[in-house]
């Protein structure tokens, strides 16, 4: 992974993991014993010393019901630009079958541009 993303994870990470400490009023230790980990793996995270791994980010999303993105990105770094946002608000009014139909072509899409992207890097 690249070094700079790395950094930037653990970064984010360390805040929301001190911030789910602190809205709950927890110590370290309850921290750990709340997630199930050792205390030192909790002052590691805490010190932006250490990654979790996906098994652990998992346990620490459902110990405070909250989404592992949440924990790892910065907020509305995934949010939907607002035009793209009122689309999807309104595919979801749809029936099911026009939203299948429209995930259909939405796949699509992806498959062509993901294509693209691929024959451009392998003819440079």
């Amino acid at each position: 992974m690249d070094k700079q993303l790395t950094a930037f994870i653990t970064m984010t990470f360390s805040k929301q993991f001190l911030k789910l400490k602190k809205d709950n009023k927890l110590t370290q230790q309850e921290m750990a014993d709340r997630c199930g980990m050792h205390i030192t793996q909790v002052r590691r995270y805490e010190a932006g010393q250490a990654q979790p791994s996906i098994e652990i980010l998992k346990k620490i999303a459902l110990a405070f019901n909250v989404t592992a993105d949440w924990l790892i990105f910065e907020e509305g770094e995934r949010a939907l630009p607002n035009n793209l946002q009122l689309k999807f608000e309104a595919v979801s009014q749809m029936s099911e079958e026009d939203q299948r139909a429209i995930q259909s072509i939405i796949d699509g899409m992806i498959l062509k541009h993901t294509a693209n992207s691929l024959s451009v890097s392998s003819s440079k």
